[in-house]
């Protein structure tokens, strides 16, 4: 039906038996011609269809000729358009235009043109904008765009990020799409259109066409969004905020976020003198020549190395290649909560991501934050970059110097992503998670932004220096402005998860804390003390930090390693295999143990019909694992002779080829189960190699109790989420399939510990350990619970805490004394305490931010109504559009406002 109804309509249609024309009273001419826009598809004659389209001049046209529809134009059918004068009135002294191009949303026009030419005339470039045609050049026109078509453009390059060159194509085959008609080239006046566009567009819509001063008074960052609900002083705070507590000034901090992207490199194809920007540092990007004049007098200075992790961004800055890129990439500074990009925070990076250019970009947008007093500055190198900061300001011009710094309240911060690669040190130091006064925040806000303004990269690194400014402006731009329309979703969103999140971590802290006051009162009230001492004051000793060194596998390896390697510096070489000495030979040993329950439990998944590829996979992974024990099985006969005897034994005689043995179930005769099989271990195997395995035991033990901790955290907070947000079969389902990940995770870190506990077990005789139980009591099924869950038939009067959260890895003077499980405590506390009260902050953060944004559009709007009456001396209908245009904004931000508090309505306890 609708193929045939399409082809219907490429005849005449319903007037197939129409012989003349109906468009005027008495006409008698043959109805030939129908309009392709108009919305009825009848036909008229030549001179009804010019008449009828005076108005609309822009529309395409077909003609009905030899059985078929042809393509012709209104300027052929003699159609003129006249401007300067109303429609069809004439101008008395034309000045005629034969070959004008006019670029429109349905394709590419050329048409006859008469600009009028009497006394009173405006200019040729006014005489287009007021009919909404946007001139090529203010010299003798000859191309114009409709206001319709860039507008078009402009949201259209917003949300899919077309380039210009794909939307001339797109012009192009819109006008003729059959590669037979020569269409005149306008591609270069439509990028210079859309630029013009751009630039003029932003400056109506910050008020500059308001301004008596005209737009030479712009100042540097006055054309950049703003984010409503970060602090603005005289814009969204009350007027005590200077003078709050400190136990609410916290609510006050500006949160910013410091990144970089190599994505945004520029080639180096034209210069700032052959292609200046139009912004000039209005916007986002920092004045270029400003900039570069810095960067040109502190350049000479060394980047510093990372003294934390290899840093590339740090370490790497100097040897980044940039051969033929005029920018390797841009520099950004960010609000850190609503992702938003700050006035002249971003600049080009030369060559990589060097201090100083963060530096400037940093101090510049921080001249536009008037005098916020707490600050929180994420960077991903910020353990490097904040060291030398404030000695580094003080060689840089005065003009961009942070006032009063040494009155504010700075923090520095990690992003929560970046934090691991971190040292351990930076990670309790630069923690998000374990400052006061951060809420939730990640300081991730950059990376979530770079998915947005990534895809344009493949068209702005062939710009010209300031065009590509000019245009990565107008997109930041629009994605603040998105942001701040979809401010009412985000913030209700975000409040309506930090209730339940905050309720459950206050409840799960309570129940911690009361537990281990009962059991310990003195010591909780110390950590109390020592916390509160620390966020109040960060030079006094860290809370979080360990005393002691964690005891790992990878810790304890390394211990023996570097045991023997002293041993032969002293001529004491008692390996009897030139490449496996003793402890590799065991810890080796465990690797395979571990391989053999990893390949056991795929084989348990595998279920009752599994693929051929599945199958051969596993057998794939076993014939690997028998020919690494059979290599591992002749070194282990050198240090340990006995182990062939016990082979021998073990080995059932009625075993055939056809039945041998899985390379899962393959004993591999550890000293631990040496010692078990034997009553006189220690004459059976080396009294070394059961220390050995004595100490890897131990630290095997508690990688699996912290990777059974992790996953117990990680299956609460699921089950919580899947029971708040998950509706549906196919949503409950996904959910369940990915608990059930992690519950198998957890049956095998359990599986792993029991496996240690067993072997100390059977070690502890031979070794004359008697008191090792205490350190790692035996793991009960009923132990393997969350921090918040008692035991089967515990009330929540009477819940008690699993030994399993109590227990830490530390190697010190008594492992298995007091000490350890002390400071495993507190540690413990302190996070706990720290989640607990950074959900409350989030939900006071949040709520605090409901104000400043309902604030800031009251502002706004008050501030628009201000500009209606600045300009004098105008005439009428300039005023008019003036007023017409400042009311409009104002409304606009009292619609936000009113949307918003009528959504945030519906939420009990906003405000």
């Amino acid at each position: 039906m609708f193929i045939l109804e399409m082809l219907r309509l490429d005849g005449r249609g319903d007037f197939v038996f129409q012989e003349t024309c109906r468009g005027c009273y008495g006409c008698s001419f043959p109805a030939e011609f129908r309009c392709e826009d108009c919305f009825s598809t009848e036909l008229y004659c030549r001179s009804c269809t010019v008449e009828r389209h005076h108005e609309n001049p822009l529309h395409r046209i077909k003609h009905w000729k030899d059985a078929f529809f042809h393509d012709v134009t209104l300027k052929s059918l003699g159609l003129r358009i006249q401007l300067g004068h109303p429609t069809q009135e004439r101008c008395y002294n034309p000045a005629a235009c034969q070959d004008f191009v006019v670029l429109h949303v349905n394709g590419i026009h050329e048409v006859s043109l008469d600009f009028c030419g009497c006394e009173t005339a405006q200019s040729l470039t006014t005489q287009l904008l007021r009919i909404r045609w946007f001139p090529a050049t203010v010299l003798e026109p000859k191309t114009a765009a409709t206001f319709k078509l860039l507008r078009h453009f402009h949201i259209l390059s917003f949300e899919s990020k077309v380039s210009t060159f794909e939307y001339w194509q797109t012009l192009t085959r819109l006008t003729h799409n059959r590669g037979v008609v020569v269409i005149k080239d306008r591609y270069e006046a439509l990028l210079r259109m859309i630029r013009e566009w751009r630039n003029t567009t932003m400056l109506k819509h910050f008020g500059r066409g308001h301004d008596p001063a005209g737009t030479s008074a712009t100042e540097q960052g006055s054309c950049a969004i703003l984010c409503p609900a970060c602090p603005q002083p005289g814009k969204n705070l009350p007027e005590d905020w200077e003078s709050a507590p400190p136990e609410t000034r916290w609510l006050y901090a500006l949160f910013l976020a410091i990144d970089a992207n190599f994505r945004l490199a520029c080639k180096n194809v034209s210069s700032d003198q052959m292609d200046p920007g139009l912004n000039c540092g209005w916007a986002y990007f920092v004045e270029e020549q400003r900039y570069k004049s810095f960067l040109t007098d502190v350049g000479r200075c060394p980047q510093e190395k990372s003294t934390c992790a290899s840093h590339n961004a740090v370490n790497l800055a100097e040897t980044r290649n940039s051969r033929g890129l005029a920018a390797t990439g841009a520099g950004t500074v960010d609000c850190s909560r609503h992702d938003f990009k700050r006035p002249c925070g971003v600049g080009d990076l030369q060559k990589g991501e060097k201090y100083m250019n963060m530096d400037y970009l940093f101090f510049s947008t921080m001249q536009h934050a008037g005098d916020i007093a707490v600050l929180n500055i994420s960077y991903d190198i910020a353990c490097q970059w904040s060291t030398n900061l404030w000695q580094c300001m003080g060689r840089y011009p005065s003009t961009i110097h942070l006032r009063h710094h040494d009155s504010k309240t700075i923090t520095f911060l990690v992003p929560k992503f970046h934090l691991p690669t971190h040292i351990e040190i930076c990670q309790i130091t630069y923690s998000h998670n374990l400052l006061k006064g951060m809420g939730r925040t990640d300081g991730e806000a950059p990376e979530r932004g770079w998915a947005n303004i990534n895809p344009v990269a493949t068209s702005t690194r062939e710009m010209g220096p300031g065009s590509r400014r000019d245009t990565l402006d107008d997109h930041f731009g629009d994605f603040n402005w998105k942001k701040v329309t979809n401010m009412g979703v985000s913030l209700s969103r975000k409040l309506k998860a930090a209730f339940p999140e905050r309720d459950q971590h206050v409840h799960d802290f309570e129940d911690f804390n009361n537990a281990l006051k009962h059991e310990r009162p003195e010591q909780v009230a110390e950590w109390r003390l020592a916390v509160e001492r620390w966020e109040s004051d960060s030079s006094q000793k860290n809370p979080f930090a360990p005393t002691g060194k964690p005891l790992t596998q990878a810790a304890v390896r390394l211990s023996l390693s570097q045991q023997e390697a002293e041993n032969l510096e002293h001529g004491m070489d008692n390996s009897l295999h030139e490449e496996v000495s003793r402890s590799v030979l065991v810890s080796s040993g465990m690797e395979i143990e571990d391989q053999q329950c990893r390949l056991a439990r795929d084989l348990e998944l595998l279920g009752a019909h599994p693929t051929d590829l599945q199958r051969t996979k596993l057998q794939e992974r076993g014939n690997v694992l028998r020919r690494k024990i059979e290599q591992w099985s002749n070194v282990q006969l050198l240090y340990m002779p006995v182990v062939a005897r016990l082979r021998a034994s073990d080995m059932p005689t009625s075993r055939t080829h056809s039945t041998e043995e899985k390379a899962h179930e393959i004993e591999l005769w550890l000293p631990s189960k040496v010692c078990k099989q034997s009553t006189d271990a220690l004459h059976q195997c080396d009294a070394t190699l059961c220390q050995y395995e004595w100490e890897l035991r131990r630290a095997q033990a508690y990688d699996a109790l912290d990777e059974l901790r992790r996953h117990l955290r990680l299956r609460a907070h699921l089950y919580k989420f899947k029971d708040t947000h998950i509706r549906g079969q196919r949503a409950n389902t996904r959910a369940s399939a990915i608990i059930d990940k992690v519950e198998s995770n957890v049956s095998v870190a359990a599986a792993r510990y029991r496996r240690a506990w067993a072997a100390l077990e059977n070690l502890s005789p031979a070794l004359s350990h008697t008191t090792w139980k205490v350190e790692f009591p035996k793991l009960e099924n009923d132990d393997i619970r969350g921090m918040s869950q008692g035991k089967l038939g515990q009330s929540s009067g009477n819940r008690t805490l699993s030994w399993i959260w109590k227990a830490r890895g530390v190697a010190s003077d008594a492992p298995e004394g007091e000490t350890v499980l002390n400071e495993s405590l507190r540690i413990e506390w302190c996070k706990s305490r720290a989640r607990a009260k950074h959900w409350v902050e989030e939900v006071q953060l949040l709520r605090e931010e409901m104000r400043r944004v309902t604030a800031y559009l009251s502002w706004h709007a008050m501030w628009w109504d201000a500009q209606a009456d600045r300009r004098t001396g105008l005439e009428p209908a300039e005023v008019e559009g003036l007023r017409g245009y400042a009311k409009r904004q104002a409304a606009v931000r009292r619609d936000l406002r009113y949307t918003f508090l009528s959504k945030w309505s519906a939420m009990d306890g906003i405000f």
